[in-house]
């Protein structure tokens, strides 16, 4: 993929680059005037029959292939942009192999600009976390985990400058079907807001793929709400890499104190190590739909409230381990939202 290239009949119109975005290629594309961002994945390869290799690693090869694209597939056949709550999904439009590259197209957005979340007031919160839970719960209606919730794969957009943000939820390149998720060499994610299950399915913890389920993602959006609202993450042991790892080993995430007591006990719940005492994202949507539920209180005198501001990682909560680093830079996860920096802030 190189700058005025035509690939799958799209033309590149910015220099392709791979910041913040894995193993893979990124760049914007144009075709028919509608504007495109287009991904070139890097780690995947289709073998050619008149390639390098064997027999049999060809035919190793070929069946990675097909199990990636018939994931991809499923997932984009599953989802009808056009539902209802679907609105403020960001899902592939084209899907296809070149040579022996694999690419994946969907819509440029042209997002606001960067606002930190814990800042918004609280109506504008609301249709915020609304917006997101209502796109999650369409999701897991028909099925299928996101797999890679976190703030960087959120976009918080607002086209007219002068109505509220709503949030455009991208990234589905770790998606998969609940109970179904890929084999542990090749699932994606995100360790700091994996689900406690997520992260004994990796390392081989007793945990099967069926354990993963929707309740994956209901995890991921409490750690969500927890930063909109607070700008950081719970507070655990700094021993632990994530939230998900102290919760593993009976650890209790410490909520930030200025929540609102609803909101608290809605976090706890969805923080469970359990997945069937997570409450589902109608419940989640139930409590967040009520404004007093998003405004903060003040601290009591001498208490104590979480100091990191949004964007920044909290002292112990947020911190990787060698095993963080390998599991974020395994596959093609992009760590951009489709807007031209890295980390959403276009």
């Amino acid at each position: 993929m190189k700058l005025g290239a035509d690939v799958g009949g799209y033309e590149i119109v910015t220099k392709p680059t791979n910041a913040g975005a894995g193993k893979c290629l990124w760049a914007f594309a144009t075709k028919d005037g509608a504007e495109y961002f287009i991904k070139e994945f890097l780690e995947l390869k289709r073998p050619r029959p008149d390639g390098p290799g064997t027999p049999e690693q060809k035919k190793v090869m070929l069946a990675q292939c097909e199990e990636f694209e018939l994931r991809h597939r499923t997932i984009m056949d599953r989802i009808d942009p056009m539902a209802p709550d679907a609105g403020n999904l960001v899902v592939a439009r084209d899907f296809f192999c070149e040579g022996t590259r694999y690419y994946k197209v969907t819509e440029r957005l042209h997002p606001a600009e960067l606002v930190a979340p814990h800042e918004l007031p609280p109506r504008q919160m609301r249709v915020l976390l609304l917006t997101l839970a209502a796109s999650l719960q369409f999701l897991h209606r028909i099925g299928i985990v996101h797999g890679d919730l976190k703030p960087d794969n959120i976009l918080l957009h607002n086209p007219s400058a002068r109505g509220l943000y709503t949030a455009k939820l991208i990234d589905f390149d770790d998606a998969y079907l609940a109970g179904a998720p890929p084999a542990r060499d090749v699932i994606g994610g995100d360790h700091v807001h994996g689900a406690p299950e997520w992260i004994r399915y990796l390392h081989d913890g007793g945990v099967g793929p069926e354990r993963l389920t929707t309740a994956v993602d209901v995890f991921a959006f409490a750690l969500v709400v927890h930063t909109y609202l607070t700008g950081a993450l719970p507070v655990h042991d700094g021993s632990f890499t994530s939230t998900a790892e102290a919760v593993n080993t009976g650890v209790t995430p410490v909520l930030d104190e200025r929540l609102a007591p609803a909101t608290s006990a809605l976090l706890r719940r969805a923080l469970s190590a359990d997945p069937a005492v997570r409450p589902a994202m109608a419940e989640m949507r139930e409590v967040l739909d009520d404004e007093a539920a998003l405004r903060l209180t003040v601290p009591r005198a001498g208490g104590s409230r979480l100091r990191s501001s949004f964007g920044s990682r909290p002292p112990v909560a947020a911190e990787t381990s060698r095993a963080t680093t390998r599991h974020a830079d395994r596959g093609s996860r992009l760590r951009i939202n489709l807007t031209g920096r890295p980390g959403g802030t276009d």
